[in-house]
């Protein structure tokens, strides 16, 4: 058993480790079940929830979380569009978001995919500076999907 300023007041029987516990006008936890014997803490267990709680909304506060952003390109794009959809998947990468790049296939297209791998490797070519391809170009079904990430800071 286990104080609560942290000191250890050894093995006790459980109706004596209650009646300190009670004498204190604290909550008798048990702390490792399994352990041999197993180990209590006398402690306000209310308290401990509640920072307990805070501590998580904290980290939950810190942590950051990765949107994934689209961008369709068309299998004949112009230049043009193709550069205005390049700076767009460069803003979104700069954000720190990962961009998840797409063609749809329509009709006699899905006769040439090598058309639509060449756009793909064209436009991470143009987002080079700025990503790294996660998932490289794969035709899933009547689409061809990549993923960019940005490049991880050096």
């Amino acid at each position: 058993m286990i104080d609560a300023d942290g000191a250890q007041l050894g093995i006790l029987p459980i109706k004596d480790a209650l009646n300190a516990a009670y004498a204190k006008d604290l909550d008798l936890v048990n702390i490792a079940p399994n352990a041999t014997p197993p180990v209590c803490k006398i402690m306000d267990y209310g308290k401990y929830r509640f920072e307990q709680a805070k501590r998580e909304k904290e980290a939950r506060k810190n942590q950051k979380t990765v949107e994934i952003k689209e961008i369709w390109l068309g299998l004949s794009i112009d230049l043009h569009d193709f550069e205005t959809k390049g700076n767009h998947a460069r803003r979104f990468l700069a954000e720190g978001n990962k961009v998840k790049v797409s063609i749809r296939f329509r009709g006699r297209e899905l006769g040439h995919p090598e058309i639509g791998h060449e756009t793909m490797k064209r436009f991470a070519e143009y987002c080079a500076d700025c990503a790294v391809v996660e998932k490289p170009a794969k035709m899933e079904g009547r689409k061809m999907i990549m993923f960019l990430a940005p490049q991880p800071a050096k």
